[in-house]
């Protein structure tokens, strides 16, 4: 007589088998949802890293879900992109007029002054306050640096070998990650951030998209649009050129009416 138990729980076993199998999430689910939860960007690494050893799929079937998000996604209001810190889902720059009206507080609105002060350390780090101060002319307030600092786009990556050994800053990740950035080479040529409109889009677009993220506290560039003056770049090539450096000519950001520059005359 022949004995069929085993064939009957192997019958009974594959439905509920293949009724897990349901249950679990694609990858492309869970890359789509760990992005959308996590509210700033996230790693291959990090995204790996939810999920059980045994169940831990390939590096490229990360790439690969993050490749079909980003197609699926090219006609919505949304979109993926790739910054310094990893991928991040955000908010289109077209829809960022509108989607900032969910928050009733304005963002913080930045001097002049501050904003020159970023620009130069952005395009000429690893730079000292008083070369900064030489290239524009005036003191560069405590204030500026502390701000800066706080809102961790930039930090103090050595000292300069001469006496005094003042402190030398760059930029962060969180600097690049808030920008939209993967790398320093993606900032944008001096010729183009001369272009008003330039500045219109991108700081429509970080304000959306770190408001969406972080809450109405997070749009910390001014709500005012921007342009590039010429006096900056002209400033820091002759400092250059005095200092017998290669020139490097550096923007100059300036806000609309109402901004006030607390920076007094070096």
């Amino acid at each position: 007589m022949i004995d069929d138990d085993d064939g009957i729980e192997e019958e009974f076993d594959r439905p509920l088998a293949n009724a897990l199998t349901a249950l679990v999430p694609s990858v492309k689910q869970v890359v789509e949802g760990a992005l959308l939860a996590a509210g700033g960007p996230l790693t291959r690494d990090q995204i790996l890293a939810l999920y059980p050893d045994d169940e831990r799929p390939d590096r490229a079937d990360i790439d690969d879900a993050v490749d079909i998000l980003r197609e699926e996604y090219r006609d919505r209001a949304v979109e993926l992109i790739e910054v310094a810190g990893g991928w991040r889902i955000q908010v289109r720059a077209r829809v960022a007029p509108w989607v900032a009206r969910l928050w009733d507080e304005k963002p913080a609105r930045y001097s002049r002054a501050l904003l020159e002060t970023l620009a130069l350390i952005a395009y000429r780090q690893p730079i000292t306050r008083g070369e900064i101060e030489d290239i524009r002319g005036v003191a560069v307030s405590t204030q500026i640096i502390k701000t800066l600092s706080e809102r961790d786009w930039i930090r103090v990556v050595g000292h300069r070998d001469v006496p005094g050994r003042p402190a030398l800053f760059a930029t962060t990740r969180r600097f690049l990650d808030y920008f939209g950035l993967r790398s320093l080479n993606d900032l944008p040529p001096l010729a183009e951030i001369r272009d008003p409109a330039f500045f219109d889009e991108e700081l429509a677009a970080a304000d959306a998209d770190a408001a969406d993220m972080d809450g109405p506290d997070a749009g910390a560039l001014p709500a005012l649009p921007l342009a590039a003056a010429g006096d900056a770049a002209d400033a820091a090539s002759e400092a250059a050129n005095d200092d017998d450096t290669p020139p490097v000519a550096e923007p100059q950001l300036a806000t609309g009416d109402g901004d006030r520059d607390d920076d007094q005359p070096a």
